[in-house]
């Protein structure tokens, strides 16, 4: 098997860019395999690897279609009611805390 070139921050060589970069120019990697690394130097760590796409075979987003949007607010209502006391919270329930802040925190929500 044959390893990826790498690069490091900051020089990544032109005609590639990171999934972020690829979609802020309206693309998506496709399907296509990572043709680079880019290698961050950390200090305490491992280093941090971002992998680097082809923007030559990228192909454009995929438009969102009246049934993906329609899913997406599906999803985002079902995050808005309580687990514990099946309330509608009126926000996105935090994963952090599982439930609503009146259920999580119940003394500060009695105050």
């Amino acid at each position: 098997m044959a390893s990826l070139p790498v690069s490091r921050w900051r020089l990544a060589p032109e005609g590639l860019a990171t999934r972020r970069q690829l979609r802020a120019m309206g693309l998506r990697p496709g399907g296509q395999d990572v043709a680079a690394e880019l290698e961050r130097p950390c200090r305490r760590r491992a280093p941090l690897v971002a992998y680097l796409y082809r923007i030559d075979l990228a192909r454009p987003v995929r438009p969102m279609t009246p049934a993906r949007w329609a899913a997406l607010a599906a999803a985002n209502a079902a995050r808005q009611i309580c687990p514990a006391c099946g309330r509608d919270a009126g926000y996105r329930i935090p994963t952090s805390l599982g439930m609503c802040t009146a259920c999580a925190y119940p003394e500060t929500a009695a105050a």
